[in-house]
């Protein structure tokens, strides 16, 4: 056997081979990069499946801050101030529910529609009910006196409205 024909020989294998090898590629790869590509987009999904979880379980966590901040029993002690007058505790009370609220307002993005509706209306009847509570009380009325209508009213209550909020937003989390 010569070398020529030897060299020949081994350029045809190579060559059959690398056809087949070429033809190979050319039928798998489109398959190869097809699956490459929808496994990159599921893991892409599943991370901002993830991202959305957390800033959604934040945003139940700041609406359930917001109900006990705004809470009449809990405000009240946080912001008392001896020596203001019923009406003007009654506006510092207000104001701190507005800004509690505006502080808030983006977290309605995250959480259901009724969470969010239970919020806005204990954030509504809690205001409502400082400015009933304020109304009562003669014109020379301390922030003590309108402090403590306000948690009569609330312990008057068959059911305490804040605690029914908080459960709602807990069960609006779960479900």
């Amino acid at each position: 056997m010569d070398i020529a024909s030897f060299s020949l020989d081994l350029f045809k294998y190579i060559l059959a081979g690398c056809v087949v090898a070429a033809a190979a590629n050319w039928m798998f790869w489109a398959k190869y990069n097809s699956h490459a590509f929808r496994l990159k987009t599921m893991e892409a999904r599943q991370a901002a499946t993830r991202d959305v979880r957390s800033l959604r379980l934040q945003a139940y966590e700041r609406l359930v801050l917001l109900v006990e901040r705004i809470n009449p029993v809990h405000a009240a002690v946080r912001l008392y101030r001896p020596d203001l007058d019923a009406a003007a505790f009654e506006r510092l009370l207000i104001e701190e529910i507005r800004a509690e609220y505006q502080h808030n307002i983006t977290q309605q993005l995250y959480v259901s529609d009724s969470a969010w509706s239970v919020t806005e209306r204990v954030k509504d009847n809690t205001i409502a009910l400082i400015r009933n509570a304020g109304a009562g009380l003669p014109a020379g009325a301390t922030a003590k006196e309108l402090s403590t209508v306000l948690l009569a009213h609330i312990a008057a209550l068959d059911e305490n409205p804040y605690d029914s909020a908080l459960k709602s937003i807990k069960n609006q989390l779960v479900g």
